[in-house]
């Protein structure tokens, strides 16, 4: 007789993925902002290429299980044939200048956050209200507006399901795809490092990897774990919404279900908390200005309402979306590079090389020295 694993078994399995991810992205100080910032100042981006290794294990991983039959990658939500490239394109753009703004997007600031970094709190915070406030709340509105420009219909959703659709044999068309497109990025992570510069980057590179997988990991945990009467859309780790659906559930726990979203947010800052004892980086930090507490808090407002319309963020766009190769993800993740790139470069301007600002906003490499 099969085993039916219960609701109880998938909130374990989300928390210890969550676990995982927060140890890993706290020990390999994993963060896409990091690596933009790193690559802005014209430096090598060990962070960027750390990002890169993630995307093509997940990627490689994902579509691997998509072709074995073990998980169908083109029925997750993340892979919609409908979308506003518009409003996937704008919500992009504001969360990656938030998340430059926060120094930190939602998962990192759950890792910094575990840490003792209460820059971090009031981040997530305004992350999850002004996520829940465009999710359900005051701002649904301008969502609907926004989701109303720019629609698009696609035949095919997926980059897989495009090739199969062109006639290309379906135990190539996935496998085939991602090998594709994984090369450059493996190439591009896994090259010599500079002369003098030594392997400082391994410990990185190996969590990242373990990134990777994770990411790929929770498509077979959503899709096999939980109620079979009542089964869970098929996701992978993605923080804006759990972050918002957390908090909510804080509040309003009465008369409502755990879910795994929560679950694998609690895991992140359980996992990243014991990382940070372990490696005796975890210290109490607060803010230095106003200014500080007021990038931060506009930060994370506009990392929740954009990444409600992106439908994720670095990790549930930039490491899940694109491991299902799924084309609205493509906008999003351009959006959150552009947006976080812009803020950088005005940054860069306003306080150019040789200059600093008296009170300057802490980043990731502050963090953890």
């Amino acid at each position: 007789m099969p085993f039916e694993p219960s609701i109880t078994t998938l909130l374990w399995a989300g928390f210890v993925l969550g676990g995982a991810f927060g140890a890993s992205a706290r020990i390999g100080r994993f963060c896409l902002q990091r690596g933009l910032r790193e690559a802005a100042a014209g430096g090598p981006a060990p962070a960027l290429r750390a990002f890169a290794l993630a995307l093509a294990v997940a990627l490689l991983i994902s579509q691997v299980l998509a072709w074995s039959g073990l998980v169908a990658l083109d029925g997750a939500p993340v892979a919609r044939a409908r979308f506003s490239w518009v409003a996937v394109l704008v919500g992009g753009l504001l969360f990656g200048a938030g998340m430059a703004l926060a120094r930190a997007c939602g998962a990192r600031s759950l890792v910094l956050l575990a840490g003792g970094n209460l820059r971090s709190l009031v981040t997530l915070l305004c992350l999850g209200l002004a996520a829940q406030a465009t999710l359900t709340g005051v701002l649904v509105p301008v969502r609907q507006w926004l989701q109303g420009w720019g629609g698009v219909a696609l035949a095919q959703a997926t980059l897989p399901q495009q090739l199969r659709a062109w006639g290309l044999p379906d135990p190539v068309a996935a496998p085939g795809a991602a090998a594709l497109l994984a090369l450059p990025l493996l190439i591009y992570a896994l090259r010599p490092a500079r002369a003098g510069r030594g392997d400082s980057n391994a410990v990185p590179l190996l969590c990242a990897a373990i990134i990777g997988v994770l990411v790929a990991t929770a498509w077979v945990v959503t899709a096999h774990l939980g109620d079979p009467f009542e089964p869970v859309p098929l996701t992978s780790l993605s923080y804006v919404g759990p972050v918002a659906e957390g908090l909510l559930f804080l509040q309003l726990a009465v008369g409502r279900d755990a879910s795994l979203g929560p679950a694998i947010v609690a895991g992140t800052l359980a996992g990243a908390g014991v990382a940070a004892l372990l490696t005796h980086t975890a210290r109490w930090e607060g803010f230095e200005s106003p200014a500080q507490l007021a990038t931060s808090a506009i930060g994370g407002l506009l990392m929740g309402f954009g990444g409600v319309l992106a439908v994720g963020c670095t990790i549930g766009q930039g490491l899940a979306g694109l491991s299902a190769l799924a084309w609205a993800s493509v906008p999003a993740c351009a959006g959150i590079v552009a947006g976080a790139w812009a803020v950088l470069c005005l940054q860069a301007h306003s306080f150019p090389s040789g200059s600093r600002s008296p009170r300057r906003a802490p980043s990731c490499n502050d963090a953890i020295s």
